[in-house]
């Protein structure tokens, strides 16, 4: 391929949305997983990692593209997860290792990643097992291993989907957004955002995953909590001020347990503060990837 053909290959493949980009398939330890990457080609990609009970439609396409506008952005479904094969893993430990395979399957010596909340647990495994894999970590609406009320998260999401059932919505209206006006606006748009998508969407959870990964939840809130003076790489940690499923003070516990890391709180708003305040959300993690 000469110069003009590549740059023009790279012009297509950065102008695609995250509604249009193809899933696609890799062998990892003989199981197939499904992922979606977008963006320039050039450069370290972010991984993305997500949250509990959540496949690959499940991300906000506002904060998909939005990164993906100056970086190379791969999203994957872990094992047992939507589309991808296998059983889910019952601890994070587990699920951290998975990650480091996918990665490495795809050819990556490097990688940032972003985790949002179960994700972030499982970046923290990420860095902590293969610390050169990782050059810098974004950490959102998450918390430490053994961190006070993390193993409390499934009373709050059982809660969450009774009050879902009995109003026929999603339960994260209630997980993610706090019950204002400006928080059920925040919600209509986030749903609204995720419908965008209508063709190649991705399998739905199985119970398995769910049961699986509230496990290992569960077992990490209830671990020794981890040395996380071994993270040294630059670490961006988010969250709302009022988050019901980690609670925001376990954020600025994690960033100051972390040697280099820069906290950032969003007001009025919850666990999905990040997608609620998705512009300046957006803006803060390119300056922190491009510093």
């Amino acid at each position: 391929m000469n110069d003009f053909s590549a740059d023009v290959e790279e012009r297509k493949m950065s102008s695609v949305k995250w509604k249009d980009v193809p899933t696609r398939s890799i062998d990892v330890g003989g199981a197939p997983f499904v992922y979606r990457e977008l963006g320039p080609s050039s450069g370290v990609p972010v991984v993305f990692l997500h949250h509990l009970m959540a496949v690959l439609d499940d991300w906000d396409p506002r904060v998909i593209d939005g990164i993906a506008a100056q970086r190379r952005v791969i999203a994957f479904d872990n094992r047992g997860v939507g589309a991808s094969g296998g059983s889910v893993p019952h601890t994070i430990e587990e699920m951290g290792r998975d990650a480091i395979t996918f990665i490495r399957a795809l050819g990556h010596q490097q990688v940032d990643l972003f985790g949002f909340s179960l994700g972030g647990g499982v970046a923290q495994m990420v860095a902590l097992q293969a610390p050169k894999l990782v050059r810098r970590m974004i950490l959102a609406g998450t918390g430490p291993k053994g961190g006070g009320g993390i193993e409390e998260v499934t009373k709050v999401a059982i809660l969450a989907y009774i009050k879902a059932a009995l109003t026929w919505s999603d339960a994260r209206n209630f997980l993610f957004f706090p019950r204002t006006p400006e928080g059920k606006r925040s919600a209509r748009d986030y749903f609204a955002a995720l419908k965008e998508r209508t063709r190649d969407r991705d399998q739905p959870i199985s119970l398995q995953a769910r049961r699986a990964q509230l496990e290992a939840i569960k077992t990490a809130g209830l671990s020794e909590p981890d040395d996380l003076s071994r993270i040294t790489q630059p670490v961006l940690v988010a969250n709302g001020d009022h988050d019901l499923m980690v609670a925001s003070s376990l954020s600025a516990e994690m960033a100051r347990r972390l040697p280099n890391a820069k906290l950032t709180i969003y007001p009025d708003s919850g666990h999905g503060g990040v997608f609620q305040h998705h512009h300046a959300f957006v803006s803060e993690v390119l300056d922190f990837l491009a510093n």
